[in-house]
């Protein structure tokens, strides 16, 4: 039967940690797009929030199980997709940046979930 070995206890608590600023975000960007923001911007904070707080929660519960190998760079590769796509959409809002980097960090965000889901049929 294969063992898994969980990731060193750095790689763990500094994914834990990235979810966890993710959720503090989501809930500010929350409340500024509920409160501050307008039409277009508040809809734009608001997807912006939800992928960060949804993939923040992710990050901070998986990463006290994950194995080595593919799951660390699945969960590696949700925390680099949620700063690009959720901060692209609040970049855009906040400070009018362009949403280039939006789609590059929804296409890593999904990729993380399905290399999570192939690691977790190969255990």
């Amino acid at each position: 039967m294969p063992t898994t070995t969980q990731a060193p206890a750095p790689q763990r608590n500094w994914l834990a940690a990235c979810g966890a600023l993710y959720c503090a975000a989501a809930v500010g960007l929350a409340a500024y797009a509920a409160h501050a923001a307008i039409a277009a911007g508040q809809s734009r904070l608001e997807l912006a929030a939800v992928f960060a707080f949804g993939h923040g929660v992710a990050l901070t519960a998986l990463s006290s199980s994950i194995s080595r190998g593919p799951g660390r760079w699945a969960l590696s590769l949700m925390a680099a997709g949620v700063l690009l796509f959720s901060g692209s959409l609040s970049g855009s809002v906040l400070v009018h940046w362009p949403t280039t980097l939006a789609p590059l960090g929804g296409m890593a965000m999904i990729a993380g979930w399905l290399v999570v889901a192939f690691t977790s049929l190969r255990t």
